[in-house]
């Protein structure tokens, strides 16, 4: 798809100084520009390139008066980087609007869908399925029976959402997340042999959720394990069953969650956290990568290490852990000083 220099500046409300039919169809750094291609110069460390690139267009602040000659078109606008996430804002969603049923998918009769629906090659819709206008369900995806899906959602290739899931508005799924497997329930006999014990709640996404790839969350036991609005996971994250994590958290990758843990709002997870089950982990809370924690916290505390310790007392801390080998050697020698006086006087 094709945009030129003049159609580009009508998006962002900006001025075109050079040829206003230059074409671009693709998108690149200043240093890699070619011809097609569309930049933007923001960081002045990178001023030099503006002469150099082969961009067809470049998006400047429109403060920029170039000193040398220029072969490319520019845009100038009010801020650069501003405009430039807004036109990878716009470009997204072009490129993703994708519409129609695709050969070899399949959908179960009486699925009920919106407008503008996309559904890929090799997708399988469940019975008594809902979608809401514009979802966009990529190749080799598995929609279960009874699931309930919102308007502007996008479901990437070979994701797996199971049975009796709901999920909300303005919601990215990416390729190989799982929704809504049976939680991790077993139940040890006389003898140590575990049965299963049946999963039958379900998983509930609220809107504006962001869910990375490969990212499992799991079913609840009995009633929901619910994921509130705006919530933000990284890819390969751990959701156990009957979990519940408040708006507007954030959790980056490798982290997990065990069962029937309550999470706040507003909270800050670390890469590779691990959480403990049954707890309450209050709103605002900042839990440094690879922190491990076995209690349940304040609203408003900043922790780190395993097991957890406030921020600070770890950093207190921290200084003593790195210096243990030292002060053992110099404890050792406190030792034989009182046993070995340099005076030979044992006692």
């Amino acid at each position: 798809m094709k945009f030129t220099a003049e159609q580009i500046a009508g998006i962002l409300e900006g001025e075109v100084v050079g040829n206003p039919n230059a074409e671009v169809s693709r998108l690149s750094k200043i240093e890699e520009g070619e011809e097609g291609s569309l930049t933007f110069l923001a960081n002045p460390k990178y001023i030099n390139y503006i002469y150099t690139t082969k961009a067809s267009v470049t998006i400047v602040n429109d403060s920029f008066i170039p000193e040398q000659e220029i072969t490319t078109t520019l845009i100038k606008v009010e801020d650069a980087y501003a405009s430039f996430s807004k036109l990878l804002q716009f470009y997204n969603q072009v490129k993703l609007n994708k519409n129609g049923i695709e050969a070899h998918s399949f959908m179960s009769e009486g699925t009920k869908y919106g407008e503008n629906l996309y559904l890929g090659s090799f997708s399988y819709i469940g019975q008594n399925v809902a979608l809401g206008d514009n979802v966009k369900i990529y190749p080799n995806s598995f929609i279960g029976d009874n699931v309930v899906i919102g308007d502007n959602v996008y479901i990437f290739a070979g994701a797996k959402i199971y049975s009796e899931t709901i999920i909300g508005n303005n919601c990215t799924i990416h390729s190989g997340t799982i929704i809504g497997a049976d939680g991790f329930g077993f139940v040890p006999d006389e003898e140590g042999v575990y049965s299963k014990v049946p999963q039958i709640g379900n998983v509930v996404i609220e809107d504006n959720v962001d869910i990375g790839a490969n990212t499992t969350i799991d079913r609840a036991t009995l009633g929901s394990t619910i994921i509130r609005k705006g919530v933000k996971l990284d890819n390969q994250i751990q959701i156990a069953h009957n979990v519940e994590i408040g708006k507007n958290t954030v959790i980056a990758a490798q982290s997990g969650v065990a069962g029937s843990t309550k999470i706040g709002e507003n909270c800050m997870i670390g890469g590779q956290v691990g959480i403990a089950g049954h707890l309450i982990i209050g709103n605002n809370v900042r839990l440094q990568a690879q922190s491990g924690v076995a209690r349940n916290i304040k609203d408003d505390e900043t922790l780190q290490g395993t097991p957890s310790l406030a921020y600070t007392d770890f950093n207190k801390s921290y200084v003593h852990f790195r210096n243990l080998p030292k002060i053992v050697a110099e404890i050792d020698e406190l030792k034989k000083q009182i046993i070995n006086p340099k005076n030979g006087n044992n006692g």
